[in-house]
């Protein structure tokens, strides 16, 4: 998932990055022995990750990185609900909730007319639709207070505008979205920002105002929007660290870390990362094959590394599977990112035969899973998914907060 400018809220992560299997399409074959993250990182500004299949027994997630939070109606310690499967995203903000997994009563959120507030946000493949509410997010032992979250499928508003479904079909419940919902946490704080803030083309198709079922475009101020809650909490709150270790080929699955804060705790330096800046959006440049491509970005919600084109990489497309790539070995792809900060680093990662790598429908970590990246505004791009994440701690740091690394915006490994 990708936060973009203007209304492209969220984007590639679920288009060509959910990669969800019936169980009837895997053939047999024992599963391979989970993975554990050496030296785990903890304490309270520490949370458990895991690399698995996902919430829906029906289905099957690929590289999905999942968590649980927990939600409060605001100021209760008691009106409070646990909610496991949440995939963990840093190419987006904010929290989205299945409505079919919540079972808290959260207020609603109204506007200035007491109208109730909803919320389209715009995937390349499809939409999640719903009501904005009023919650208390927990985490370990981090807090936000009365945050604004999405609500998604809510009953209340069944009829999708015509200009939040022309922008794709509806992933309102499990088997549409593949998670229970999901967390982003991206660079900037606000998932719309300042496009949805004063009337214009910009805003619609983004926020609603509410009326006996008919939702009609809004606009919304920044402190209403549905946002990314680590820029809330009372510490540990400039950002975030996912440490997930390493995977060769296909794994049951991996545990690893989503730790708060950058700098703020013992656990949670950046130690010898490298820090590469970023514009607003989490964009940089990537240098390959001595063409330079933008935007370059890293995405925990995306479950491949989605870059260029056939024609671009020669690799072929796998048969069936045309958001994969089927290289008949695997290959080792060298590149340098460049940061908006003058940081230059070069590294590489492998692209093995995609439906190989799918070839035992108990492996759901798999590292080597790469495929043809979709175009914005007519550019290129290197969606640096969650097997990029494998064997690194990799940084986002949140828009305008200071860390020991330098003021957010930045991503650093």
């Amino acid at each position: 998932m990708r936060v973009y400018p203007a209304r492209f809220l969220l984007s590639i992560g679920l288009s060509i990055g959910l990669i969800v299997f019936s169980v009837l399409m895997f053939g047999c074959g024992a599963a391979n022995t989970s993975s554990t993250g050496p030296g785990q990182t903890s304490g309270s500004n520490v949370q458990a990750l895991s690399v698995n299949g996902g919430p829906d027994s029906n289905l099957r997630y690929i590289d999905g990185a999942f968590t649980s939070v927990t939600v409060c109606a605001p100021g209760s310690s008691t009106n409070c609900q646990t909610i496991g499967g949440i995939l963990v995203d840093t190419g987006s903000s904010g929290l989205r909730i299945l409505s079919s997994a919540l079972s808290v009563s959260l207020p609603a959120q109204t506007n200035s007319s007491s109208q109730p507030m909803a919320e389209c946000a715009a995937f390349a493949d499809g939409v999640t639709w719903g009501a904005v509410a009023t919650a208390d997010i927990k985490i370990n032992g981090e807090l936000a207070s009365s945050m604004p979250i999405q609500i998604v499928g809510s009953s209340n508003f069944p009829t999708v505008p015509s200009d939040c479904s022309s922008q794709g079909v509806p992933m309102d419940d499990l088997a549409g979205l593949g998670a229970n919902g999901l967390l982003g946490l991206a660079s900037a704080i606000q998932d719309c920002g300042s496009a949805c803030v004063t009337s214009g083309s910009q805003s619609l198709g983004v926020y609603y105002a509410c009326t006996s079922g008919v939702c009609s475009d809004t606009t919304e101020s920044l402190a209403e929007q549905v946002q990314n809650p680590v820029a809330s909490f009372a510490t540990d709150n400039n950002g975030v660290i996912i440490e997930l270790p390493a995977v060769t080929g296909a794994e049951a699955s991996v545990t690893g870390s989503l730790i708060f804060g950058i700098g703020t705790q013992s656990n949670n330096g950046l130690g010898s990362a490298k820090v590469f800046g970023t514009d607003q959006f989490g964009f940089f440049t990537t240098t390959y094959n001595g063409t330079v491509y933008q935007p370059s970005f890293l995405d925990s919600g995306s479950n491949a590394i989605y870059f260029l084109d056939a024609a671009t990489t020669g690799f072929p497309i796998c048969s069936g599977q045309s958001f994969l790539y089927c290289p008949s070995t695997p290959q080792t792809i060298n590149i340098t990112n460049n940061g908006t900060n003058g940081a230059s680093g070069s590294t590489s990662f492998t692209v093995g035969n995609g439906l190989t790598l799918l070839g035992n429908g108990n492996d759901f970590a798999i590292n080597g899973m790469g495929g043809p990246g979709p175009t914005i505004i007519g550019a290129e791009v290197f969606d640096f998914g969650l097997p990029f994440f494998f064997g690194k701690s990799v940084f986002t740091a949140i828009v305008g907060k200071s860390t020991p690394g330098g003021t957010g915006p930045y991503t650093a490994y």
